[in-house]
């Protein structure tokens, strides 16, 4: 044989082996069993079912104190800002009733209400309140208030309350 008919035959064999290698890869990725991702869960959820008991025994406990605590409410004439509170790490939202002149704590923020009352527009009615807003996880002496101004139940981004982690925004005023 010469060398060129060598060479052709190579080519040949080496040609068979490529191609038909291809089909036995395509064969071994079909015949891999697939895993149903419905059945699996998240790691979070396996904890949630314990924390939505313990949530449920907290609020079925708290029921009862709110209660009476409305009965009291009811006495005195104090004006009570109803604010939400959202953690963005953990996703949970807090409400939070503050009466004026009150101090009130959500994590490391420390929030005072001053004033709460109604706004009247040409158009409509809104909730407005003056609210002051401290960090308190800097150790510093010089604490500056993270927010202090006027927040509006209407469009709470006008006037926002600026951290990374936490946000608050008012929902309503009582007793005005």
């Amino acid at each position: 044989m010469n060398l060129g008919k060598h060479k052709i035959f190579i080519f040949i064999v080496y040609f068979l082996f490529v191609s038909s290698s291809s089909v036995f890869s395509a064969d071994k990725i079909e015949s891999v069993p697939l895993i149903n991702l419905e059945d699996l869960s998240p790691t979070f959820e396996e904890d949630k079912d314990e924390l939505e008991k313990i949530e449920n025994k907290n609020v079925n406990t708290n029921n009862s104190e709110d209660n009476l605590k409305k009965s009291n409410e009811k006495k005195d004439n104090k004006i009570y800002i109803n604010l939400k509170a959202l953690d963005k790490i953990t996703a949970k939202t807090s409400a939070i009733r503050l009466a004026v002149g009150e101090k009130k704590f959500f994590g490391p923020l420390e929030i005072k209400a001053l004033k709460c009352q109604l706004s009247e527009n040409n158009d409509s009615t809104d909730t407005v309140a003056y609210l002051q807003v401290k960090d308190l996880s800097a150790k510093d002496n010089n604490q500056v208030f993270l927010f202090n101004g006027w927040t509006f139940a209407s469009s709470p981004t006008l006037q926002s309350i600026d951290h990374p982690v936490f946000d608050l925004w008012i929902t309503s005023c009582e007793n005005i």
